[in-house]
Formats: structure tokens, sequence, C-alpha cells
């Protein structure tokens, strides 16, 4: 019997067996959202993934990426009808990525209007030493009747965490965020019905050797100490948060449409 988890930012096309991967979350159970980081990706991740139960991919323009990829953002608007998930987007303000912060805003932006043009999506966000400029355009551009926000490895300011809750974004967390005290005294300071997992593989390690989907159960274990519950009745939050969150029957990304 499979374990069902959640994986809600991983970038299963960067690993050298990006098929055998999807195939194992699929076997596992593990609702999974495979972020990417151009549209050129796109067709790729969308027809390896559409055939499955329990992955979805996300249709994506890394902020870390625009300063070279800008243009591709007419490329990812002519994807846009064809998937309701997000991801990677947002604002990198780190040092490595600051020249290009003004058009990043831009793009992410011209994103935000499209999602909210259409209706329904569920945004996987990069928020690096930006999350006030995240949460601002996600205020202006992005009202909550139409679409919804999942704050990817949040480092924002608890001010910032608690004016991402009251504007109902969702955080996925992963394993690095728990291992420090000011990421654990975050974590827990945000309601248990707004949390999801995540690895952000294959940025993250585990054993050292690039996470991989299932070590969710290791996060999973690790939360749950953290807000004192048992791993089964927080496996079974979480899933309903999933729920909540895609709004359908079952704890699980709706189709690509």
């Amino acid at each position: 019997m499979t374990d069902r988890l959640i994986d809600f930012h991983c970038h299963l096309d960067l690993y050298p067996d990006f098929e055998g991967l999807v195939a194992d979350c699929e076997r596992r159970g593990i609702y999974t959202l495979a972020v990417t980081t151009t549209p050129r990706a796109w067709s790729r991740n969308r027809d390896v993934c559409g055939i499955t139960r329990h992955v979805r991919a996300g249709l994506g323009l890394h902020p870390q990426l625009v300063g070279e990829h800008w243009r591709e953002i007419d490329l990812w608007e002519r994807y846009s009808h064809e998937t309701r998930y997000v991801g990677e987007v947002g604002i990198d303000a780190g040092p490595a990525h600051f020249r290009s912060l003004e058009r990043q805003m831009a793009v992410f932006r011209q994103i935000l209007i499209a999602c909210s043009s259409q209706g329904g999506k569920i945004l996987s966000v990069h928020s690096v030493r930006s999350a006030t400029k995240v949460l601002d355009l996600l205020e202006e551009h992005l009202p909550e009747d139409r679409g919804s926000a999942v704050l990817h490895w949040f480092t924002g300011s608890m001010a910032e965490a608690r004016r991402a809750v009251a504007l109902g974004c969702y955080f996925s967390i992963n394993r690095q965020m728990l291992t420090s005290d000011r990421g654990m005294r975050l974590v827990r300071s945000l309601p248990v019905e707004r949390l999801l997992l995540e690895t952000d593989g294959p940025f993250t390690s585990e054993d050292g050797q690039p996470t991989r989907p299932q070590a969710v159960s290791r996060t999973l274990s690790d939360l749950a100490s953290a807000f004192g519950q048992t791993r089964d009745d927080l496996r079974r939050q979480l899933l309903g948060n999933l729920r909540t969150l895609t709004e359908v029957a079952d704890p699980r990304p709706s189709a690509n449409h």
C-alpha cells in the first residue's frame, strides 16, 4: 500500500531519468507538481506528465533565467491556456540576479495578469529576498477568486508571512526549511491548513544525492514533530489542504486543462 504524499515543487525534468522518475511518483502515489524553468520545456513535461494520475506539469519562467529568457514570455502566454498549473515563476532579488529585477517584476506582472484573466490557476512562486514585492504584485493582480499562490521555500519575515496568509497564500515546505531555528519558527507560525510539502529537487540533497520526491516522507515526519501531531494526522491534513487548494473530489491536482 502506498503512503500518499505530496511534492508540490520538484524539477523532475532536470533529473537524468525524468520519465522514470515520473513513473516512480505515479507508482508511489506521490502527488507531484513538476515545475519547469522555461516555456520551452513545457511540451515535453505536458506530454510525459499528462498521462498520469498523480503528476502534473507547471508552466514556468524562472525568475533567475528572466535576464536571458525574458522574450519567452510570449511563448509562456501561448501555452498558458493548456494548463491550470504555473511554476516556477516569481522574483529573485538576490545579488546574482538583482540586475534583472525590473524585468523580472514586469514578467511576473504579465504572468499574474494572464492568470487572473484566465482564472483558476495555481501558481508555485519563488520569492527570494523579494517577498514584499511578490505579495504586492499578487495583491494587485491576482485576487483570491481568480487564482491561488503557493509560496515555494518561503524565507521572508514573520510579518511578510502573516501578510501572505491574509492574502490566501499557501506554503510548500521542504526539509531544509526546518534545519535552522529561524526557519522552524517561521514554519511553526504558519497555519497548518495552508501547508504542503515540496523537495525542490534536484536543488536540494538527501544523503549526498539530489533529493527525489519520495524524500518528502522524511519532511512529513519532521513537520509532524514540529506541530506536535502524529505523522498520519498531519498527512491527512496536508492531503486535505491539497484537496481544498485544487477544489476537486480527490486530493490530487486536476488535469492540465
